[in-house]
């Protein structure tokens, strides 16, 4: 069983990596293309331009081999038999928040071609998020300004305690007096 979980796994990795290398070329040629159809005056492209589109690819290229490095299955030369299947590419976390990173850097690519610099604006959308993480996860709590906080003075400060189905059908069995359900008493 286990190893059909790697099996998928590994399929899944070498998806996400064949689509992450022409992730990596797809948005270049289109920008590049969309600047030829749409924004011919904008050619050839300002020092400026070329500028922000280099210091924007270079963390998506960091990404990218990152992303590679951790998520290459290795196989057995001779045979062909899976002997790791990488990291999983579909986690949460840092994995996504790479992912997310490299589609903001690529729709800005597409963008700045299509429709002109001012695109490369929605960039800020990645330090701002950082930053929202940041505070909701760390620094807010650490202050005592957690969201949790927040919503339990706005229901009334009273504790409500969360209960899973298997507690609330035993709770019920025990009320009625049933003897497959053992109360301890405190």
């Amino acid at each position: 069983m286990a190893h059909g979980a790697a099996k998928r796994i590994a399929l899944q990795n070498e998806q996400a990596l064949r689509n992450l290398r022409l992730g990596m070329f797809i948005p270049t040629l289109l920008s590049a293309v969309f600047r030829l159809l749409f924004r011919r005056s904008s050619l050839p492209p300002s020092k400026g331009s070329l500028a922000l589109y280099v210091v924007t690819y270079l963390p998506a290229l960091f990404l990218s081999r990152y992303l590679e490095r951790m998520g290459t299955t290795r196989r057995d030369p001779t045979t062909g038999a899976l002997i790791s299947p990488g990291e999983d590419l579909n986690q949460p976390g840092v994995t996504e928040w790479c992912f997310d990173i490299l589609y903001v850097t690529w729709a800005c690519q597409i963008g700045s071609g299509a429709f002109g610099d001012w695109v490369w604006w929605f960039y800020l959308v990645i330090p701002l998020y950082a930053a929202y993480k940041l505070w909701s996860n760390f620094i807010g709590p650490m202050l005592g300004w957690s969201r949790g906080a927040s919503s339990q003075a706005a229901e009334g400060g009273g504790e409500k305690e969360t209960v899973s189905k298997r507690q609330e059908k035993l709770r019920k069995r025990s009320e009625r007096g049933d003897p497959r359900v053992r109360s301890v008493r405190k």
